[in-house]
């Protein structure tokens, strides 16, 4: 049930991903984080088996960090999703990881940029892309409204045209959206598109 989706801008990335952790037919939060900064200048954003998202993406978060270490420069966006994409291909045959892949980088003789890896070691640069069950709502609303061009501001006005497409077409739609870009001054998270908030838990007095 979940939806991931991200694009290219004129000098800037951004992944969405929803924040429902889902069991078979129960939710179990609204607000988890399913776009990881790998470093100041990248995004994982996954879905995927609960399980494997987690792992997966804390996996390549400590590759990356563990590469810089040792070598004193970072590893570059097309570098990363080749790491990726290396380590779902050779996990393959073994104990696959059921996880769908969503990577946002810039670069400053690059530019941004957006790759696209599935669970199957597939890999792709490209200007758009989407997971899950949005994505037939992303995807087209992307088709007819993208521009490589696009500012900031335009993009996110793409993002909010796909998430209210999704809520309002899809049958199971997720309520609570996470917005995060990664441009010339970093990753961070951008904005939150929530519909309902989880109840806070209640203190139990002494």
């Amino acid at each position: 049930m979940e939806s991931v989706f991200g694009l290219v801008g004129k000098d800037f990335a951004i992944v969405v991903a929803d924040s429902s952790a889902v069991h078979s037919i129960l939710v179990h939060k609204t607000n988890e984080d399913k776009i990881m900064i790998l470093d100041s200048h990248k995004l994982m954003g996954a879905s995927g088996e609960t399980g494997d998202r987690a792992q997966f993406t804390e996996y390549v978060q400590k590759n990356v960090a563990l590469y810089q270490f040792r070598n004193g420069i970072p590893l570059t966006t097309a570098a990363t999703a080749n790491f990726t994409r290396g380590e779902l291909a050779t996990a393959l045959r073994k104990n696959p990881y059921m996880v769908n892949i969503i990577l946002a980088g810039y670069d400053k003789d690059v530019g941004p940029s957006l790759y696209f890896i599935d669970y199957i070691a597939s890999l792709h640069k490209v200007d758009k892309a989407a997971f899950g069950y949005g994505s037939y709502f992303a995807l087209s609303m992307m088709d007819r409204h993208y521009r490589r061009d696009m500012t900031v501001e335009e993009a996110i006005e793409l993002v909010d045209k796909c998430i209210r497409e999704i809520r309002s077409r899809l049958v199971v739609a997720p309520p609570n959206f996470l917005i995060k870009i990664v441009d010339k001054d970093g990753a961070r998270e951008y904005a939150w598109r929530e519909s309902i908030k989880d109840a806070p838990v209640p203190v139990a007095a002494a």
